[in-house]
């Protein structure tokens, strides 16, 4: 979920609770809060909290909230998951720890002590484009031992996924992070997708999942190819600028971004909207 903001790029209350039914009556499943879609990097510690609060309140049980509570410090991750734990968020977000680049036997150590200091599920991220680590398959399927240690977002490559869903544990859920990888893991035994193009596109991103899950591949494949310029598109610029200007374009005001992110230009806007405009003509055929 992106942060909704006003004008004055403070996090805005009634956008936050525009937004959370928005997701919800466009195929979202469960919701993830304070993620990199979110801006986590300029996001303060209590307006985190605020955030999670604002998403538990709007959405009132329909579906899990999740809290991106991981930092590249474990002491400050047990922390924050402890508060949002106190918050009423239904589990957490773990991304791998950055920039400080640790081995694998530090990966299993970090988040195994997360783990211990709190009682919700957790769902660890590895995405090693942002964190400069890559968390090793057997390193995921070793703490997806740990008993609430339910799940992973997987953002590395396909093959990883492939091992991962592969090895882990009888009802471990393993994720893509990726939009346009949604078809290819689902083929090699991922779950589902944490998204940012279902800000936008979530019922046919539905339909994707719905119709392969029912074993009509074929009307999945379709899905996909109509899908695919949407999830390239929108990540033709770092994410979450161009989701932000696509809600805005749906009608749902989501405010700006926080530098060091600008907002979209409007030669990016075109580009994009020209491919969500031809997606909606196809729709409506």
């Amino acid at each position: 979920m992106v942060t909704p903001f006003n004008d004055r790029l403070k996090i805005d209350e009634a956008r936050v609770s525009l937004l959370v039914e928005h997701l919800l009556s466009n195929g979202t499943t469960d919701i993830v809060v304070a993620g990199t879609t979110g801006e986590s990097p300029t996001l303060a510690h209590d307006e985190k909290l605020h955030l999670f609060s604002l998403v538990v309140q709007s959405v009132a049980g329909r579906a899990n909230v999740l809290a991106g509570t991981g930092s590249n410090d474990t002491a400050a991750t047990m922390r924050l998951s402890q508060e949002a734990q106190q918050c009423g968020v239904d589990g957490l977000l773990l991304v791998t720890p950055y920039y400080n680049r640790p081995p694998q036997s530090s990966l299993y150590a970090h988040y195994k002590a997360v783990a211990e200091s709190v009682s919700l599920p957790i769902m660890m991220y590895n995405v090693p484009s942002r964190t400069s680590v890559n968390m090793e398959p057997s390193t995921v399927v070793r703490l997806a031992e740990i008993d609430n240690i339910i799940a992973v977002k997987e953002a590395a490559d396909i093959a990883q996924l492939m091992t991962i869903a592969a090895n882990a544990p009888i009802g471990f859920r393993v994720y893509t992070g990726e939009d346009k990888l949604l078809l290819p893991a689902l083929a090699v035994g991922a779950y589902g997708v944490v998204s940012v193009c279902s800000h936008v596109i979530g019922k046919p991103m539905q339909s994707l999942i719905r119709a392969f899950a029912e074993g009509d591949v074929q009307t999945a494949w379709e899905w996909n190819r109509r899908l695919l310029p949407v999830f390239e598109g929108m990540y033709s610029v770092v994410n979450p600028v161009l989701v932000k200007a696509a809600l805005a374009r749906q009608g749902v005001v989501v405010g700006g971004l926080r530098l060091p992110l600008e907002d979209a230009t409007p030669m990016q806007c075109e580009a994009l909207f020209k491919t969500l405009s031809y997606l909606e003509a196809t729709l409506d055929s």
